[in-house]
């Protein structure tokens, strides 16, 4: 079985989105990353959250629209409570919660990632102790506001072990494991 992942961009200070879900500050960091490149072609299945599923893509409208700038090809799984009456999207799942979306996501995802997109699924994920590993590829920007990276109310202690760093032309990428 897979491991399951959350990747983001994020911000220095800690933001994957800016203030109301605003994508918009990703479009100059989004170039060249080959660890991203060969971590997609490892990725069985994406487990979504509602919020990132219907959110600001900083690329709607264009040919790089959707996951990974439009290049993701297998399956999701959106969790989400509002299932579109008419879905549009080939490929796409909505499923009505986290323990059962990462079931699914896991089925079809073989031996290959599950890959967590959303603060909110992957903190339930990580609750729930399915959580594997992170990546966080942090952009050389201050947002100030938004959705964090990770946010549990009260606070949460996650320990964590580097796996590794990686520079490349638009970001640092900060590979870490989960320790349990």
């Amino acid at each position: 079985m897979g491991k399951v992942l959350y990747s983001a961009t994020v911000s220095l200070d800690g933001y994957i989105a800016g203030p109301d879900g605003d994508m918009s500050w990703l479009t100059p960091y989004l170039g060249p990353n080959p660890q991203v490149d060969t971590l997609q072609r490892g990725i069985g299945a994406l487990l979504i959250g509602g919020r990132t599923f219907r959110g600001d893509d900083p690329n709607r409208g264009t040919d790089k629209e959707g996951a990974f700038s439009g290049t993701w090809t297998g399956p999701s799984f959106v969790v989400t409570h509002r299932p579109p009456a008419d879905p549009e999207a080939a490929g796409v799942a909505f499923v009505p919660d986290v323990a059962s979306g990462l079931a699914a996501a896991k089925a079809a995802a073989g031996d290959g990632y599950v890959n967590v997109l959303g603060a909110d699924i992957a903190r339930q994920c990580l609750e729930l102790g399915e959580l594997d590993e992170v990546l966080a590829i942090i952009a050389p920007v201050l947002l100030g506001d938004g959705t964090r990276l990770f946010e549990h109310p009260g606070g949460r202690q996650v320990r964590l072990e580097r796996l590794s760093v990686e520079t490349v032309t638009y970001a640092t990428n900060v590979w870490m494991r989960v320790l349990r």
